[in-house]
């Protein structure tokens, strides 16, 4: 069978040259493009220059004959030719006047757009323009036409003058004047509706000024009251736990499973289970196994954000559109945050642990198992006459039979009597940021610095307020998720937060756990201002600079506290958004600081007391003034975790380490080092340590929520510390000021490494000084360690053998 040939449909003019797609060629768009921004700039100039030379040039364009536009005998005087003489006298005297400067403004706008240089709305840009360049033509041809009258053109144009005259016969002078206005309102309000505001006070003044008076007046005191009666309620609330879900019971036995729901939490009824006077052994008991509801999930996507208008002023002004991070930033795992209970596991290991008891001859009555995402706690209730100290004494036992690392005996649980043992899941649950955020009590909690860090073995939301901690100290064996936890730290920070209320301070020697910050500098970071723009601070000589300034900042806020008659800072701010406080006096609005170090440990043994006495000194005073720290460690050793870093931050998290003496250097008792890791974590936050699974954010999560923070209007710039009040440089093992420091020191200690000679007398007649100038340096670089101290009338002994090793000393240095 014969195919069919296809038909061949024939070309059209542009296909045969070659033009039919040229419109869509980037490399012809930019040339185009190109091609308008010179034609725009040209024309700028051409216009600009007929202003002077229009008077001139008005007589040739206007008999022109043919050939004179070749300007052969250069008696155009427009710097631009007489191309700029023909194109102005168009625009300017014929046309639209002074506004024809809107014409190659156009042509820019579509060159770069063309480019692709900038994504803009080409029919908007136009269509104001448009209605710019006619509106200004007519009114500058009403308004302006005297002062012009001595040039050769109308500064409205031919069409100004047109239709000005026009309208004038139609309506007469009254209607062009608000037919102006009326176009020049319409115009402003398609731009912003906020013309609309701007129209209604200016047509009542005097009722928008009573009624701001009135707020103000009526609001004051409402307001002071609500925020005694706050502080009186959150000095009773307990900042531990804000859940208590009503817990699902599932009652195992050998012969199958059965579901209850409710239950109560106590021993079930003793007249089922026990026997011979409640008294019943080791192979009698059933298990109760207790799973926590899921958290109750907020209905919003958007976890804060809600303006607060009870107040005169608001303390998010000028950045009131500054939109809070969404929810759908956040990973959304597939088990939706529920726990997963392996019956067959439950099963097992109750019977594992009742035949351990049974072998040593440990009598219980009951045993309840509640499982949480990655820890299992089986609540044992002993018999009368058991000795709680025989059941603590067989935690390795009873984690052999288990075959499972982590076992932790809490012998007996604070609250109830019952003796615990926390055994680890073998399937654990992932306990995303986003379960997290999404429930109801983070989204409603009242606190003044929110952190959610993760879900107890009951399934419920551990949050604590940084306020009230006040400072939290963080340790833990490398990669057992400190990095994650202070991720999450911060993520929470940011979710509840407005620029204008936080500001973080971040430390991090490692150089790479907090970059990933940096597109959040402008709106959430602060720092002393210096030469250098990074906004992460991860030089050790800058850290104790930082470290001063934030000293120098507590002692400056609570002179303003002292002036304002307030005891913290939020009486300070409360008194502030009402107009109690001068603001002549340097009152203002301040925001909460955290300070976050990632690795404080490498500071300590970098710089030692230098870093440590500050830390202490903002640890003791600076919770009043809203300035809070978080210190993260690796190495939970009493050198590096000293008694008075320990005395000062109450609040601790502590992740898996190594050994029982880290766990007690941490948490002043035993625990951590029986942890799982990936994020198991003991938190102390008073007298008893919680369980607590670390939430989990992702790198990409925090990037995305980043990228958006920096997408939303804010400050320009990171906040800027004061300079610290003294400013010294350490080299080597001694600590100069650097106002004393001589300006010859550098130059003076190459020339005694090189030569290999420490005298007085030739550092004088060499660098041309006097005696005592020279004794000077010589005193500050025996004190900087370049030379050993005076010998009789010998020279000196030169400590630096070659100027590599100079260098390196002199490297804290910064002229």
């Amino acid at each position: 069978m014969v195919k069919k040939k296809k038909e061949q449909k024939p070309k059209t003019l542009m296909e045969t040259v070659g033009f039919k797609n040229i419109f869509q060629n980037y490399i012809f768009n930019f040339l185009f493009g190109l091609v308008l921004v010179l034609v725009a700039v040209l024309m700028v100039i051409a216009f600009i220059s007929y202003f002077s030379t229009g008077e001139a040039d008005q007589s040739l364009v206007s008999e022109m004959r043919q050939g004179d536009w070749l300007n052969s005998n250069k008696e155009f005087m427009n710097s631009c030719g007489s191309t700029g003489a023909i194109i102005s006298n168009f625009f300017i005297a014929e046309c639209f006047g002074l506004a024809a400067f809107a014409i190659p403004i156009l042509f820019f706008i579509t060159g770069l757009k063309m480019m692709k240089v900038y994504n803009v709305n080409l029919l908007k840009w136009f269509l104001c323009l448009a209605t710019i360049t006619i509106w200004c033509s007519v009114s500058f041809s009403e308004f302006l036409s005297k002062p012009f009258e001595r040039q050769v053109y109308n500064p409205g144009g031919g069409h100004g003058m047109y239709i000005s005259q026009w309208i004038e016969n139609v309506i007469g002078k009254p209607g062009l004047y608000l037919l102006l206005l009326f176009i020049a309102i319409t115009f402003l309000t398609y731009l912003s509706s906020e013309t609309i505001e701007v129209m209604k006070k200016l047509l009542n003044p005097a009722y928008y000024l009573s009624n701001k008076v009135k707020f103000t007046i009526t609001n004051l005191k409402k307001k002071t009251d609500d925020i005694i009666k706050d502080n009186e309620e959150e000095d009773d609330e307990k900042p531990n736990i804000y859940d208590d879900p009503a817990p699902q019971t599932v009652n195992f036995t050998d012969d199958g499973i059965q579901v209850c729901t409710p239950v109560n939490t106590d021993m079930a009824d003793s007249g089922n289970n026990y026997k011979n006077e409640g008294k019943v052994y080791a192979n009698d008991p059933d298990i109760e196994i207790t799973v926590g509801d899921d958290e109750e999930k907020a209905g919003g996507r958007t976890v804060a954000g809600k303006i607060d208008l009870s107040t005169p002023i608001n303390p998010k002004e000028p950045w009131i559109k500054y939109k809070y991070p969404k929810l759908d930033l956040l990973k959304k795992y597939n088990d939706g945050g529920r726990v997963y209970v392996d019956e067959k596991e439950q099963l097992d290991n109750k019977k594992r642990i009742v035949d351990v008891l049974a072998t040593f001859n440990v009598q219980i009555k009951s045993i309840k198992a509640t499982v949480g995402p990655t820890i299992t706690l089986y609540e044992i209730t002993p018999a009368e006459g058991v000795r709680i100290s025989r059941i603590r004494g067989l935690e390795d036992d009873i984690a052999l039979s288990l075959s499972a690392l982590g076992i932790r005996i809490i012998a007996p649980i604070p609250g109830k009597g019952a003796i615990g043992i926390e055994v680890p899941n073998a399937k654990p649950n992932i306990v995303s940021m986003e379960s997290i955020l999404n429930s109801r009590k983070f989204q409603e909690a009242k606190m003044e610095l929110p952190i959610a860090l993760g879900k107890t073995i009951t399934n419920e939301v551990y949050m604590v307020d940084l306020v009230k901690i006040p400072h939290l100290l963080v340790a833990g064996a490398t990669g057992q998720g400190k990095s994650v936890g202070l991720n999450a730290i911060i993520t929470s920070l940011l979710y509840k937060k407005h620029p204008n209320e936080l500001k973080l301070v971040l430390i991090d020697p490692k150089k790479v756990e907090f970059s990933i910050y940096n597109p959040i500098a402008n709106h959430f970071l602060a720092k002393v201002p210096d030469d250098n723009e990074e906004p992460i601070i991860t030089d050790v000589t800058k850290v104790i600079r930082t470290l001063n300034s934030l000293c120098a900042l507590m002692d400056h806020r609570y002179d303003m506290l002292k002036m304002a008659t307030a005891r913290n800072i939020k009486e300070y701010n409360a008194k502030f958004v009402n107009h109690q406080l001068d603001l002549t006096k340097g009152h203002e609005y301040m925001p909460y600081i955290v300070v976050i170090i990632d690795e404080f440990g490498d500071l300590i043994m970098t710089a030692g007391k230098e870093i440590e006495m500050p830390i202490a000194r903002i640890a003791q005073l600076a919770r009043a003034v809203g300035i809070h720290m978080v210190i993260a460690t690796q190495r939970p050793t009493t050198t590096i975790i000293t008694g008075n870093i320990k005395a000062n931050f109450p609040g601790r998290m502590a992740f898996k380490v190594s050994a029982m003496i880290d766990s007690r250097t941490i948490l002043d008792q035993k625990g951590a080092e029986q942890l799982i890791g990936r994020g198991d974590m003991l938190i102390l936050n008073g007298s008893t340590p919680v369980r607590v699974q670390c939430a989990f954010v992702d790198t990409p999560e925090v990037e995305n929520i980043n990228e958006y923070i920096k997408n939303q209007p804010g400050p320009v710039m990171p906040m800027e510390l004061p300079e610290p009040a003294t400013d010294e440089i350490s080299i080597g093992s001694c600590t100069i000021s650097s106002d004393d420091l001589d300006p010859l020191f550098l130059e003076v200690a190459r020339f005694i490494v090189i030569s290999q000679q420490g005298s007085t007398s030739m550092i004088q007649r060499h660098f041309s000084i006097g005696y005592n100038r020279a004794g000077r340096l010589m005193d500050q670089m025996e004190k900087a360690g370049i030379v050993g101290s005076a010998q009789g009338s010998k020279p000196r002994e030169v400590l630096i053998a070659e100027e590599n090793s100079l260098n390196t000393l002199l490297s804290g240095i910064h002229r």
